[in-house]
């Protein structure tokens, strides 16, 4: 059962919100995340893809603040996903001291980079905030450890795909997560690059 080999205080939040069975999807994806993997993880809609993200996220963070630095990323489609994202992420992390922040186009760049220097242990963004905080320097890769994107056909879009590329080109080393529907033609051209070595799981 994956649920018994996470975090202590990951169980007990699943507890909470009477969360007690893995999906199908989640029994395949999260012992491989957890291994370390790159990872290309395709599952239809209801499959607990989101909720997957949110539990090996905090698993690899070890469920505990640490540092000024993101040392994960969510990657998302638009500002209504990322607060959709937000929300389900404060439901694990609620009293817990972990710092989750949500950066989208619409609040202005300034005020997201002061906001993110305080201190963020998740980033949660679009694709044009997180370039525009890259190259303002507003938001330092170093400590990066997960690199998740939510339903990555978004990629499909040139300015999604090319804002990307800038921010993953500053990365050393982390590990990524893709998370989709199904592949897809632009998810495979990462293949000869960062995710050379990666596994898939479908189901």
């Amino acid at each position: 059962m994956p649920f018994k080999k996470l975090h202590s205080d990951i169980q007990e939040k699943l507890e909470i919100q009477k969360i007690s069975t893995p999906t199908p999807f989640q029994s395949k994806s999260i012992p491989v995340i957890k291994s370390g993997a790159n990872l290309y993880a395709l599952a239809p809609i209801d499959s607990g893809k989101t909720t997957t993200l949110i539990l090996t996220t905090l698993q690899k963070l070890n469920f505990e603040p640490k540092g000024d630095s993101p040392r994960a990323m969510v990657l998302v489609e638009n500002k209504e996903i990322a607060l959709a994202m937000y929300d389900a992420f404060l439901k694990f992390t609620k009293n817990s001291g972990l710092r989750v922040y949500v950066g989208y186009d619409q609040l202005h760049i300034d005020v997201q980079k002061s906001e993110i220097y305080e201190g963020v242990d998740i980033l949660i963004s679009t694709p044009r905030t997180l370039k525009k905080l890259f190259l303002l320097n507003g938001v330092n890769t170093s400590q990066l450890q997960l690199f998740s994107l939510d339903n990555a056909d978004f990629l499909s879009k040139s300015s999604s795909y090319d804002a990307f590329l800038t921010v993953t080109q500053s990365i050393t080393k982390c590990q990524y997560v893709f998370y989709s529907e199904k592949t897809h033609s632009v998810l495979k051209r990462f293949k000869s690059s960062f995710m050379e070595h990666s596994k898939t799981i479908s189901i």
